[in-house]
């Protein structure tokens, strides 16, 4: 809806990850860097943690971008928790091999024939795995025995590894001694900094043609980067909320009275969505809830020390605020296909007289 209210070619601030919109800060150049770096190695593991929303995805498909022109049979593996074999059996799927009803010999040994067929083709296997930090440490043993398929001391398998932060802390458990070892380089995605949170917006608005409408007043951009924590998933969910706010009043400038309402708005939706049981304080005005302000999503409190009332209590929020804004978007479109509608039937009216 604002995208055409302001002659945008799209949506600046959708949270599906589209690797046109890939903003290149400071912490994600180093981590594309560690990603580079490793497929020149040609082995070993790479793996990028980072806090739900800090762009783990968003390096993947731009990784996945860049592989066209390169020798490499490249899959990717989003995880839940899966066993060793099951672990197995979703490697093969991603990358075409059979895998229904077969054991883990068969397995394994689909996947080195195909490893080896692609070394003769002067080509590498790459598997990128995210979510990875849902992945138990015996599935994650199996990985690195794919790492030993080798010919001549070249490896043919080689493995990304991409999760939040608990993926560090399984990493650093007992029995993954044997895998750390075969880790040759790792990062940690930081949130952006308030020039960067700036950049970011700016930069998004570009790739769809922005042209200064809305105008953004410059005072805004610190107090997103406040109220998001220089997460992008969370920028990404106020700025589209912000904008359309703005279409919604017909503004062509944007400033902080107009942050100030979307966020008072967002705040009354979550409270709406999951009353705050008695036993714990009602939150108090948005600023001051700690830390940033948007949830992620379902596993926004994952390793978080909330008890699981909490945790479902903010599942509760998040779903009842999507289908809160889906409801918002399809509503307003069909006002906005009548009040067309309307105004056309009077202007033909209007002609006959």
């Amino acid at each position: 809806m604002y995208d055409e209210f302001y002659r945008l070619t799209g949506k600046p601030f959708q949270l599906t990850p589209d690797q046109r919109f890939f903003y290149e800060s400071q912490v994600h150049h180093r981590a594309m860097a560690y990603l580079r770096y490793g497929l020149a190695q040609g082995e070993g593991f790479i793996v990028i943690t980072g806090g739900i929303g800090t762009g783990k995805t968003m390096l993947v498909r731009n990784l996945f971008s860049e592989l066209e022109n390169r020798d490499v049979m490249a899959a990717q593996l989003v995880t839940t928790q899966v066993g060793p074999e099951d672990m197995l059996r979703m490697v093969c799927a991603s990358f075409g091999l059979a895998h229904e009803g077969m054991n883990k010999a068969t397995l394994l040994h689909n996947l080195e024939a195909i490893a080896r067929a692609r070394f003769t083709e002067g080509k590498r296997i790459l598997l990128v795995v995210d979510e990875a930090q849902n992945l138990p440490g015996r599935s994650l043993e199996e990985l690195r025995m794919l790492a030993n398929f080798e010919i001549d001391g070249r490896s043919l398998f080689q493995s990304f590894l991409l999760g939040q932060d608990e993926l560090r802390r399984t990493l650093k458990g007992g029995g993954m001694e044997q895998l750390r070892q075969r880790i040759i380089a790792s990062h940690n995605l930081d949130p952006l900094s308030p020039e960067e949170t700036k950049g970011y917006i700016e930069f998004r608005l570009g790739r769809v043609g922005w042209n200064g409408d809305p105008a953004l007043d410059a005072a805004i951009f610190p107090t997103i980067h406040e109220l998001t924590g220089g997460v992008p998933r969370r920028i990404n969910a106020l700025c589209d909320r912000l904008f359309l706010y703005g279409c919604l009043e017909e503004l062509h400038g944007l400033g902080p009275a107009d942050l100030a309402a979307v966020a008072a708005d967002m705040q009354k939706e979550l409270a709406h969505a999951a009353p705050v049981p008695q036993a714990e304080t009602p939150p108090g005005p948005l600023r001051e809830r700690e830390p940033a302000r948007f949830p992620d999503g379902p596993e926004a409190d994952e390793g978080a020390s909330a008890p699981p009332t909490e945790l479902g209590r903010r599942v509760s929020q998040l779903e009842g605020e999507v289908e809160r804004l889906r409801q918002i978007v399809h509503h307003e479109r069909k006002l906005l296909r009548k009040a067309v509608l309307m105004q056309l039937d009077l202007d033909a009216y209007d002609e006959l007289d």
